[in-house]
């Protein structure tokens, strides 16, 4: 037939069409297995007609130039045909004689549990804000739309929903229930923003690498949840796909962009410390065809925070317009500015007496500032573009590419903390003053292809990548040291950063330029339930560093020149190779070989000396298990890391690093994303892991709470400092549809941190803590229609309100310890239509 395809398949319903559930609740739902790839629509239904054994009529001029998605494993007929036509505009109806049409999707398409608005187009399954508390598709593991359980390797996604429940205000904070992610290790201190949460974040005991849109991110402000669509993290080496990185992974964000429906939300809020806060986030069509699509989000906040005269407030927009020139071709526009005048920083950490023990004045206050108000500044401006362009040749090749552009500038003035002298009471400080302006460039450019050589499918990606990142830095040192007691501070002292001056005033001008290219390669080879996914990458960089320093002391001027250049780019090979198999009941065990390497540009050791490279591999064999019938997905993973050349802290010169030589990391994490019912939803997870040091010729010094040396060890052996080794965490929302409670909805979390080493020598350890967090949400359309779109919701983060060290920090000046976040209550009323 000329005008219409006839193909053999059945219809029903999932949670992820928005038909009426009681037109399939005629037919039984069966299962079957089914292996179905990506690629043109029209193919795809007819293969799952094929292997279905059942009917769907439809035209091909409805599905001209849409694409199908790749749908693998046993399930019910329902679940995969609308995870086919997930975000292709269309679902599907059953008439008499169980014969299957497709029919165009409502405006308002509902996608099972999901609270949030708009729909998204075939890509969306893998960049999208995910359906309810489950992702089930990313293109963050391979770069490409790939189901989770064909990944042999950890990729956990936290969903929009879920951060909208948990009221995360940034992506610590959204991290906090992720297995294998240890997201606040300094608490509110050196974070960025002391109002809400913070520090780096810790992937599988290393350092991890935020990266936005598939680009690796430079920016303080692309943590703003405001703007994330969803986060994922992968755990592991990622460096085939990504270049460089190191062994333990990186996080992922994707910003907001236009929808196939329209996006009208707007909300504001209120909280603790003043916080009062403002967002919107619209979405619609400019042209009437919609091929011509805009979203632009936005907030405004502004609070004080747990710490005496420290302070957040922060400004942004988002604006994306993006053109679907034709039905192969498409170009994506994103910007965004965020201005923050006061950054919520507070430069230094607490003594470990009043913090880890009792001092003579009992613990600390989190509200204690041992800064100076007179000089307490952190502010940033930051702006971003990016376009991301996609043109498909036709059913087997397609051209995507991304480019981001970043530039900001961070401004700050602060005291750090010296040391805590014998008294137990005075606190010893230096001044220290920065701007430092950078510049990030990132281009990616890659071929997908689709194609078979006999019954083997294949998907593969071929391309590019460069990045430059320049940064300046000018920073001044006042060394000469000002005392607070700690138990009654008083703020009278201001540093002086004038060589004119008597003080001792030390100058840094540091000048930075890393580039970065790479070629890479991947093919997924898909055998009916065997998956094997190889990939390599060839990488090369180059640094060059000046760092110009000036010492005066009295009236003596002492100054020096170091430069540290690599004129000649050195280069790296990584590669990967892992498989999974699905077997029909849901259950996919896999099991993968990575490498990682990461230039460790930035850091010193006392001698102003650059660090080889870090080089690691993993080794990692886990469980996927995609229960049957059910929106519940289940992992379970095992892994062995090694990587040569780990920097740590140098304590006895804190402000350099030293080489701990090689350092093993073991672990296990379980993770369980689950919409169990429509009403409930939760995500749980557990992590050990163990890194310590496996390979070392450094003794390190053991200290009491005062810095004193008391013995010497070799680092050996040695735990890694400020990592724990057991994290517990589950969070569960509970929207009840009983009539009585209909529209109101609680949630509940609760996060065990087990305890960490202070240093590497592990002299003593700052305990283990739980924290647990509260919520509820009441939707005003259940009281009258009228209300309809209009929301709120109440959070409480640290219900019981404890007082607990995140970790602890060891060196010749006593070392510090960090506050985690005291109760936070924070309260927001959204509107929708």
């Amino acid at each position: 037939m000329s005008g219409s395809a006839l193909a053999w398949g059945v219809v029903g319903l999932s949670p992820e069409t928005g038909l009426a559930q009681e037109v399939a609740a005629t037919v039984p739902a069966r299962t079957l297995s089914v292996n179905i790839p990506a690629g043109d629509l029209n193919h795809s239904l007819l293969a799952f007609s094929q292997q279905a054994h059942l009917q769907i009529f439809f035209e091909t001029s409805q599905v001209k130039g849409l694409k199908g998605n790749a749908v693998s494993g046993t399930m019910t007929e329902d679940q995969a045909l609308s995870r086919i036509l997930a975000g292709t505009g269309y679902t599907f109806a059953r008439s008499t004689g169980n014969h299957i049409s497709l029919v165009k999707a409502s405006a308002n398409i509902t996608l099972g549990p999901v609270r949030v608005g708009g729909s998204f187009n075939a890509h969306a399954a893998a960049i999208g804000p995910g359906n309810g508390y489950v992702a089930t598709y990313t293109d963050a593991g391979t770069k490409t739309d790939t189901p989770l359980w064909e990944i042999p390797s950890s990729v956990y996604v936290i969903t929009k929903q879920e951060i909208q429940d948990q009221q995360a205000q940034n992506i610590q904070e959204a991290l906090r229930y992720m297995p294998g992610v240890y997201s606040e290790k300094t608490g509110t201190g050196n974070n960025g923003n002391a109002g809400t949460s913070g520090g780096g974040f810790m992937q599988r005991g290393f350092q991890s690498t935020q990266y936005v849109d598939g680009i690796q991110s430079n920016s303080m402000s692309a943590g703003e949840t405001a703007f994330v669509e969803r986060v994922e993290a992968l755990n592991g080496p990622a460096s085939v796909m990504y270049g460089q990185t190191g062994p333990g992974g990186i996080i992922a964000t994707r910003l907001k962009q236009p929808t196939d429906t329209p996006i009208r939300n707007v909300s504001v809020g209120f909280g603790n410390w003043g916080r009062y806060e403002a967002t919107f986030d619209v979405s619609d069509k400019i042209t009437k065809s919609g091929n011509l699509k805009y979203r632009i989000a936005g907030i405004g906040v502004t609070q004080g925070t747990q710490t005496d005269y420290v302070n957040y407030k922060r400004v942004g927009i988002l604006p994306s317009i993006k053109w679907d020139i034709d039905n192969k071709t498409s170009v994506t526009l994103v910007g965004s500015y965020v201005y923050t005048p006061d950054n919520g920083f507070y430069g230094t950490g607490y003594p470990l007496i009043g913090t880890l023990v009792r001092g003579k004045g009992g613990y600390l206050p989190r509200s204690r500032f041992l800064g100076e108000p007179s000089a307490n500044e952190f502010n940033t401006s930051e702006a971003r573009f990016e376009y991301q362009f996609s043109h498909k040749f036709n059913k087997h090749f397609e051209f995507q590419q991304t480019f981001m552009y970043e530039s900001s500038t961070a401004k700050y003035n602060s005291l750090s903390g010296a040391n805590l002298d014998s008294d137990g009471s005075t606190y010893e400080r230096t001044g220290n003053k920065a701007s430092q302006p950078k510049k990030t460039i990132g281009l990616d450019s890659k071929i997908i292809s689709h194609f078979s050589t006999g019954p083997v499918n294949h998907t593969i990606v071929a391309g590019m990548d460069f990045r430059q990142v320049k940064v300046e830095q000018n920073i001044y040192y006042d060394l000469s040291a000002s005392s607070i007691n700690i138990w009654q501070p008083q703020y009278v002292w201001s540093p002086n950063y004038s060589f004119s001056g008597s003080d001792m005033v030390t100058n840094q001008d540091l000048f930075q330029t890393l580039n970065q290219k790479g070629v890479y390669f991947q093919d997924q080879m898909k055998f009916h339930k065997l998956t094997v996914t190889l990939g390599g990458r060839q990488d090369w960089y180059g640094y060059d560093g000046t760092v110009y320093a000036q010492r005066h002391i009295g009236a003596t001027n002492v100054a020096r020149h170091i430069s540290t250049e690599h004129k000649e780019p050195a280069s790296a090979f990584t590669w990967r190779a892992g498989f999974t198999y699905n077997f029909d009941f849901g259950l996919t065990p896999y099991f993968s070989y990575a490498t990682s390497f990461m230039p460790q540009v930035g850091y010193f050791d006392a001698a102003g000396k650059l660090f080889k490279p870090n080089q690691g591999d993993q080794f990692e064999a886990g469980l996927k298990y995609l229960i049957p019938h059910s929106d519940i997905f289940l992992t379970a993973a095992a892994y062995h890391i090694k990587e040569s050349h780990y920097a740590i802290t140098d304590t006895t010169n804190p402000g350099y690093q030293v080489d701990a030589g090689t350092v093993v990391s073991k672990g296990v994490e379980l993770s369980a994303h689950a919409n169990i019912t429509k009403d409930l939803h939760l995500t749980a997870s557990y992590s050990f892991n163990d890194t310590r040091v496996a390979k070392s010729d450094t003794v390190e010094n053991q200290r009491d709470m005062y810095g004193n040396v008391i013995g010497e060890v070799s680092e050996k052996g040695k735990y890694i400092a400020g990592l724990p080794r057991n994290m517990v965490n589950m969070f569960i929302d509970y929207t009840p549809s009983a009539r009585i409670l209909h529209g109101f909805g609680v949630n509940f979390g609760v996060r065990y941190i087990g305890m960490t080493y202070a240093d590497n020598a592990n002299s003593f350890k700052a305990p283990a803590y739980t924290i647990f967090d509260v919520g509820a949400h009441y939707d005003f359309s259940a009281l009258t229609p009228t209300l309809k779109g209009l929301k709120a919701q109440l959070a409480i983060s640290n219900l019981a309100n404890k007082r607990y060290v995140t970790s602890c920090s060891s060196s010749s000046g006593g070392g510090a310890c960090y506050y985690g976040q005291g109760q936070r209550i924070y309260g927001n009323l959204s509107y929708s239509w």
